[in-house]
């Protein structure tokens, strides 16, 4: 199932891989080793299942800024050119491509992210299903709905997610959006249990936070962080210790990071290295069922490297901590 009405999913093609790859004698890159998705389903033996999401209809609808759809080219371009080694060598990973509009034209409606779900959660159900594990690049956080449905269906079970983000998104359900995936996902009964990590105090309205209690969701502040420093490896220790064994999903917003080009820019935040604590940590639960990445939009070739740069540093920790764990 690679296409919806608005969306279809791009496989990676020649002209990709000519884009994509970069070359150097007497060395290896992951690009070299990676299996590129193609008509053959030899793609179901794989463990690691890389795809693109170019949209930013979600955050638009939540009244941020466009720009998360170039996310995953300033991804695929850094990521392939990391060097394969004996800390990950490449072979356990498929690339799936991208999803897209079929035509960039198409007026922005909630019409559409209905649309994308239904393309979004069928291809993680698929993935899921071989026991493969989704991790999704670019595109807006609206995508966790669809990501946490698809995982949930195959596995036919509600799952947990831990998300590192300065917004909870559980807004009112008013019509989907990059706002409230974690609200649509707990109503229908996908997202057993949510814990969200470094929520920003002024950045969440009084319904948003009385709603995580009505969700019996675990949350932290930003702020008790910046007051006492190691609160933060305790809030993930304690999100690790009590679901070490849970079907859990891995979410961090990219513009939890400070400085980050995103839809919603924070000069206050977690540092990449901090992001990279959690995604480490997060890689070695038991049943670790999906990681996302969402949000990041880059505008200009610095703010690609940033980006691309950041969002390989957190693919390779989550592959190597994974496989390191899990061997």
């Amino acid at each position: 199932m690679l296409e919806s009405t608005f969306f279809k999913l791009q496989l990676p093609e020649e002209a990709h891989l000519k884009a994509w790859l970069t070359e150097r004698d007497g060395e290896i890159r992951i690009g070299q080793n990676v299996l590129y998705r193609g008509k053959s389903d030899s793609w179901k033996e794989k463990k690691f299942h890389i795809l693109g999401i170019k949209e930013d209809i979600g955050p638009r609808l939540n009244a941020g800024k466009g720009g998360s759809g170039g996310a995953f080219e300033a991804f695929i371009l850094r990521f392939l050119a990391v060097q394969s080694n004996q800390f990950l060598n490449g072979n356990s990973i498929c690339i799936h491509g991208f999803i897209e509009l079929k035509d960039p034209i198409d007026a922005i409606s909630h019409m559409h992210v209905d649309d994308l779900d239904y393309l979004v959660s069928n291809w993680v159900k698929e993935v899921a299903d071989c026991n493969g594990i989704p991790i999704v690049i670019g595109g807006g956080h609206n995508n966790a709905y669809p990501i946490i449905k698809g995982v949930s269906e195959s596995k036919s079970l509600a799952i947990s997610v831990v998300n590192m983000d300065p917004h909870a998104d559980v807004r009112a359900m008013e019509g989907r959006h990059s706002g409230n995936p974690f609200s649509y996902a707990y109503e229908y009964g996908f997202l057993g249990h949510y814990s969200v990590l470094g929520l920003h105090e002024s950045y969440n309205n009084q319904f948003i936070l009385d709603h995580l209690h009505q969700m019996n969701a675990f949350f932290t502040f930003y702020e008790s962080w910046l007051e006492k420093p190691f609160k933060f490896q305790a809030d993930i220790d304690k999100v690790y210790d009590s679901h070490f064994q849970t079907m859990m999903g891995v979410e961090l917003d990219m513009d939890s990071i400070a400085y980050m080009p995103s839809s919603a820019f924070t000069p206050s935040g977690i540092s990449v290295d901090q992001a990279r604590i959690y995604i480490r940590k997060m890689a070695t639960l038991e049943k670790v069922c999906y990681l996302h990445l969402p949000e990041a939009a880059p505008k200009n070739e610095l703010e690609e490297l940033i980006v691309g740069k950041t969002l390989s540093y957190l693919v390779t920790d989550f592959v190597k901590e994974y496989q390191k764990y899990h061997h």
